[in-house]
């Protein structure tokens, strides 16, 4: 997991990163506190809460769930997040004028995020998400867990030095934002290239879990 604050309107959004998932989850107070700008959007999810359908309550649990975000008096704090499709349902639950204007910029939020991914996986690894999880014989596994040691390593030392740099330059837009990407991803495509370079052989490989799994069980196997 990791988390981040976005703007909307001037207002903050709290987001929180799922990696497994592949999908950003965000504060739901948040989220009702900008479109309606009311002054306590947390009785005012309480009581949207409470004008719900024992179905749509049901409907609710599908589609919430609670993540600690940082709350204002910077303690980590319990709170109802949802994914997309989840927020795109719930601002359905009350009246805003903003609601359409919302759901296109996270749409954006979405989009964008999907490919500075892409840019940092390709100038570290020569590739995209979904062009290494082609090269593994990948449908809907999730890569990290297909990856060897080194790749794992080298795709965390990618996606943190992008995060440091984008924390330092504080980059606006898609286009700044791409080139952070890029300038990350470089410093661990840069360790790959050395490592291939003292050592003769490709960092990436087209091993997955199952292969890597029976290559240490032979090692297992080769000690005894």
């Amino acid at each position: 997991m990791s988390d981040d604050v976005k703007m909307f309107e001037g207002s903050q959004i709290r987001s929180v990163w799922d990696n497994e998932r592949k999908e950003w989850y965000f504060s739901v107070v948040d989220v009702i506190g900008s479109l309606t700008e009311s002054n306590n959007p947390r009785d005012y999810w309480y009581r949207v809460k409470k004008r719900m359908s024992e179905e749509e309550k049901s409907e609710l649990s599908t589609i919430c769930r609670q993540l600690k975000l940082k709350a204002p008096d910077g303690k980590m704090r319990l709170t109802d997040v949802a994914d997309m499709q989840g927020i795109f349902r719930i601002i359905q639950s009350f009246p805003s004028p903003k609601a359409e204007p919302f759901k296109m910029w996270l749409a954006e939020v979405g989009n964008e995020y999907a490919i500075l991914t892409n840019e940092i996986s390709k100038v570290w690894s020569g590739m995209t998400t979904r062009e290494y999880k082609d090269f593994k014989g990948l449908k809907k596994e999730n890569l990290r867990d297909n990856m060897s040691t080194t790749e794992l390593i080298l795709n965390m030392l990618a996606e943190t030095a992008t995060k440091d740099i984008a924390e330092a330059t504080n980059p606006q837009g898609l286009d700044e934002n791409k080139q952070v990407a890029q300038d990350g991803g470089s410093i661990s495509g840069d360790a790959r290239k050395s490592i291939e370079a003292r050592t003769g052989k490709p960092v990436i490989t087209s091993k997955n879990a199952i292969d890597l799994g029976r290559l240490i069980g032979d090692l297992v196997k080769h000690d005894r």
